[in-house]
């Protein structure tokens, strides 16, 4: 037993020096052996390229229990996509970031010509995140990306972004003092986590630097960037709002299958104004309260480069829908008839009983995410019910009853 013990403690200090990111490095849910965890993570960093002036970030660093209530606070993403644009998208957003889209028509063109962004895209994320950089955080990048890389929840994303975050200072292009943000970590007008403003952010306003708090234009720029990077293609739509005028084939309806748009119109899915596009352009469509609510064609540019900036389907949705307020769209129509949405801990419930007749959810978390829907799509289909992937008030009792 004691060669066991040994053995095990020289691989817990091999995968200390070889990789603290790495699944199974030491982590808490408490202060307790933080102090040590920061000593060795000091070693994991200088060993990954983080020179003196970069570590010296993490002079002084503490543990902080607030930020750890609220990365286990019940989720907003947990609304269904009516309820959340309520929240998010305003009549005060929409007039304002037009108004900025046209009092910035230089910038924004400029920033379209080189990436392909339009202006409306950036700054619907804009308002999103910080509230056209009114809000965007005073909490400390260090400390916080420190103390959720302790944590062990998700230590392997954190540390990464910790690494990035002492690099980002090491850089010069942000001073320790600006280093402030959201609890999780990110910086600046369009909130970028410090790994991707290492790898992504762009000096637009030419001054040598790359300051997403201070430069609005290094901001939507950089912005524009990570689009292009998570795969924005330029001159394609992202979303179009459209009408169902019968039924149809409810398990076509998916963001994992694409179809022309031709076959869209051919089951009855037309334009706000009554016409699509029948040719052969690839989109999805997207029922984010099933088959009766809203309903969108999602084409290339939301299944990737939305999806990948925030995985939650409600705020990309809802994000996308800002930026087509902002160019000039009136608001989306709320559907055939009234959908009885589940509450966050009937959320919870459902991905239980799932999980229970096999399906793999993920987390318990009362979101609907991919998992879940996939789930509730193949349990609709064994209860020979409209496979539209959204769970309903009625779907839940049934799956109460047996």
């Amino acid at each position: 037993m004691r060669n066991l013990k040994l053995a095990a403690a020289a691989l817990v200090a091999m995968a200390g020096l070889s990789g603290m990111a790495h699944a199974g490095a030491a982590c808490g849910d408490s202060a307790a052996g933080f102090d040590g965890f920061i000593k060795q993570f000091r070693k994991e960093a200088a060993a990954r390229g983080v020179d003196a002036k970069g570590l010296s970030a993490l002079d002084g660093v503490q543990y902080q229990p607030g930020i750890i209530k609220k990365d286990r606070a019940q989720s907003v993403f947990s609304l269904s996509f009516i309820d959340f644009q309520k929240r998010m998208v305003s009549a005060y957003r929409i007039k304002e970031g037009a108004n900025i889209l046209r009092q910035n028509k230089q910038l924004f063109d400029a920033i379209q010509q080189r990436y392909g962004v339009p202006g409306e895209v950036l700054i619907a994320f804009w308002a999103f995140e910080t509230d056209f950089g009114k809000n965007m955080g005073d909490f400390d990048t260090i400390s916080s990306l420190a103390t959720l890389s302790w944590d062990c929840r998700r230590p392997d994303k954190f540390r990464e972004q910790l690494i990035g975050a002492l690099k980002l200072y090491q850089s010069g292009d942000l001073e320790r003092e600006d280093m402030k943000g959201a609890w999780a970590g990110e910086i600046g007008h369009t909130q970028f986590l410090p790994k991707e403003y290492v790898e992504t952010a762009i000096d637009f306003d030419g001054d040598g630097h790359r300051n997403l708090r201070r430069s609005i234009p290094d901001a939507m720029a950089s912005g524009a960037a990570l689009l292009v990077k998570h795969g924005w293609k330029a001159n394609e739509p992202w979303l179009e709002e459209v009408r169902l005028t019968k039924d149809l084939p409810w398990d076509q309806a998916d963001i994992a299958i694409q179809l022309p748009r031709s076959q869209w119109a051919k089951w009855g899915v037309t334009g706000v104004d009554r016409k699509l596009k029948a040719d052969k352009f690839p989109a999805s469509l997207l029922l984010p309260m099933g088959k009766d609510g809203p309903a969108f064609l999602a084409y290339e540019n939301f299944t990737t480069a939305y999806l990948k900036w925030n995985e939650s389907l409600v705020y990309s949705l809802t994000a996308a829908y800002l930026a087509n307020r902002i160019g000039g769209d009136g608001p989306f129509y709320p559907g055939r008839a009234p959908v009885e949405a589940l509450s966050y801990d009937q959320i919870k419930e459902l991905q239980q009983i799932l999980e229970a007749k096999g399906y793999d959810v993920g987390t318990v978390d009362g979101k609907l995410g991919k998992a879940t829907r996939d789930a509730v799509k193949q349990e609709q289909i064994k209860m020979g019910w409209p496979a539209d992937s959204y769970p309903t008030v009625p779907f839940l009792e049934k799956l109460q009853n047996g």
